[in-house]
């Protein structure tokens, strides 16, 4: 009787371990495991894995003393939603639903490499921020340059949109699927 109880409950620990493994299927990682990490240190993360050589003059943050970065990503103020829109096309009606943002733009040409990151405090709401900033960027009229690309992605609750020239969008965007693998294409489209 115990041998059969035995077995019994190793078979049991067995199904439950087996099946466990295959709940995870994205290599050690979820959609959800990356929920509470910042915009800051999504975008940190990105351009740290370019080689020197890969990497071009950048600024982070905002205008601030405190924000403003050379080289590196930095915080940017979501005080400040006309900021927010103007820079990174982030709409104003939307700056409730998040609680960080960071980018990192071409420090010659905003329309040659903008990049945000937006840290939404509900994920119930990130499919439709990724459609506002879509919409907001594609319908801009744009002075001094045309950016080529929009690429938006999602990263646990964070929204990570870059648009400019298609070769260095298309180089972040990998760079990104590298870092976080459960990352998510939204929209990669030309900018018309």
């Amino acid at each position: 009787m115990k041998k059969l109880v035995t077995i019994l409950l190793s078979a049991i620990l067995l199904l439950y371990v087996v099946s466990c493994g295959n709940d995870n299927k994205s290599g050690g990682e979820s959609k959800n495991e990356y929920a509470d990490v910042g915009a800051i240190e999504v975008l940190n993360k990105v351009w740290d894995s370019y080689k020197d050589e890969e990497k071009f003059p950048v600024i982070g943050g905002d205008t601030s003393e405190d924000n403003i970065t050379t080289d590196t990503p930095g915080k940017f103020d979501i005080g400040d939603s006309a900021a927010l829109d103007t820079t990174l096309g982030f709409p104003a009606a939307d700056i409730d639903k998040i609680d960080q943002a960071a980018s990192v733009i071409h420090m010659m040409n905003a329309n040659t490499f903008t990049c945000g990151a937006f840290h939404v405090k509900d994920a119930g709401d990130v499919d439709a921020i990724c459609t506002s900033i879509k919409d907001n960027i594609m319908q801009r009229q744009w002075i001094c340059g045309f950016p080529e690309k929009l690429v938006i992605a999602t990263v646990g609750n964070n929204v990570v949109s870059s648009f400019g020239e298609t070769e260095i969008i298309d180089g972040f965007k990998e760079k990104l699927a590298a870092a976080y693998e459960s990352s998510e294409i939204v929209c990669d489209a030309p900018i018309e």
